[in-house]
């Protein structure tokens, strides 16, 4: 009898709470309808990265249900109504001519088997229907974006493999140039320009990844690199954790000439939480974090805004979002400031849905085209860490070529002293 008065009691309680919060908070309410009806997908997470430092890849030593020292667990996922998440197979630039293929691969084998360790929460996807069939079972759809082309070794056949494994995006750089790209850094003028910008094997390969169909993420690059992706990519781009320069003036944000640029050609700019993005400074709150969505949608226009929460890449978080679990504060905020539910709805998900649709499209329509498989040219990566395999046949055929031509031109000399 006392169980069963106690129950009725907490029941009524639990009743009482959610009236008192639904008066309380409308927004919220709202909020939480909308992200039942719409993934939310995140553009970036880096709790592979926590992974690696804490556990060195080592899952079972580690339960997602009940890990304290992220921003990132099962729990917290499950609160901030998480539908999708592009987890980051980053490793650091110090691997860069080294063994970042290696280590990338490495961390994208933690992210598959982190997915395939707790099924009854996640899904592993590669697509835009398979992000809603995730969304549809009431699942997280796990997808891997690669964050820096160091991770390539300049490589196009390991781009293709990476694409094999499932990633779907690749940010061109992060905090360092590649034999093909600069990175942000540039602007700043701490580091200098080694390409303009992108080199020709850097063109080469934006055309190898529309032909793929994987993102191409402009979050880490310097602003000549964004235009250029911008005028020759076929598909649209993504930032997958960058925010508004306008309201905080730090070179890895995007500014607003550019954002009507991603408008035009149908991307999206995921806002980053990081507060050194957010406000330029060592602290921040939700109202700031909203504040991008409010510029950006102001700039822009709403269909190019979405989330890049950078949660567990970053040492400082907002007051209020301190973990993935705080995500619907962001949502009914936005209700808050007067925007609409399509707005919000195209923010939470179906931008990235529309941008990753059209890149399947683009690969879908070059289907007939053939991989490229031109390498880049041996100078541009010459260390002391490669080999030459490979680029000797090639120059062996050109020191054959040469010679040959040399043996004409001395045989044309010679017949025509001889005529003489």
């Amino acid at each position: 009898m006392l169980s069963e008065f106690i129950s009725a009691a907490y029941l009524a309680l639990w009743i009482s709470s959610c009236a008192f919060t639904s008066a309380e908070d409308p927004y919220m309410t709202r909020a939480l309808q909308l992200m039942s009806e719409t993934p939310l997908i995140d553009g970036h997470n880096d709790l592979p990265w926590q992974l690696r430092m804490q556990f060195n890849n080592e899952l079972n030593r580690v339960d997602l249900n009940t890990l304290e020292t992220t921003h990132t667990n099962i729990p917290k996922i499950k609160e901030g109504r998480l539908g999708a998440q592009f987890w980051s197979a980053y490793v650091p630039c110090q691997t860069q001519y080294k063994d970042a293929v290696r280590q990338t691969l490495e961390q994208i084998d933690v992210i598959h088997r982190m997915c395939l360790k707790y099924p009854e929460t996640f899904k592993f996807a590669t697509s835009s229907n398979e992000i809603m069939e995730a969304f549809n079972m009431n699942k997280t759809a796990c997808l891997i974006g690669v964050e820096g082309g160091h991770s390539l070794d300049s490589s196009l056949g390991t781009l293709r493999i990476m694409y094999q494994l499932g990633v779907r995006y690749l940010t061109l750089t992060h905090s360092c140039n590649t034999p093909w790209a600069d990175n942000w850094l540039v602007d700043t003028g701490s580091e200098p320009s080694q390409h303009n910008g992108l080199s020709p094997f850097g063109k080469q390969l934006i055309v190898e990844m529309n032909r793929l169909g994987m993102l191409i993420d402009l979050a880490h690059v310097p602003v000549a690199v964004m235009k250029q992706v911008l005028d020759m990519s076929e598909a649209p781009v993504i930032f997958s954790h960058s925010s508004a320069y306008s309201v905080c003036p730090h070179k890895r944000n995007v500014p607003d000439d550019v954002l009507r640029r991603v408008n035009e050609t149908g991307g999206i700019v995921m806002v980053n939480f990081y507060n050194d993005y957010v406000t330029c400074g060592k602290t921040a709150n939700l109202s700031h974090v909203t504040d991008h969505f409010d510029h950006i949608k102001k700039v822009a226009g709403a269909g190019i805004v979405g989330f890049g929460g950078d949660y567990d890449g970053v040492s400082r978080l907002p007051e209020g979002l301190e973990d993935v679990s705080k995500m619907p504060k962001v949502v009914a905020e936005l209700l808050r400031r007067g925007w609409s539910d399509e707005e919000v709805k195209a923010a939470l998900g179906n931008n990235l849905l529309r941008v990753l649709s059209k890149a399947e499209k683009v690969r879908d329509g070059l289907k007939g085209k053939s991989p490229d498989d031109v390498p880049i040219p041996y100078d541009e990566v010459k260390n002391s860490c490669r080999t030459r395999y490979g680029y000797l046949n090639a120059g062996a055929v050109h020191s054959l070529s040469t010679l040959a031509l040399l043996l004409t031109l001395a045989l044309q000399a010679l017949i025509t002293l001889t005529a003489l």
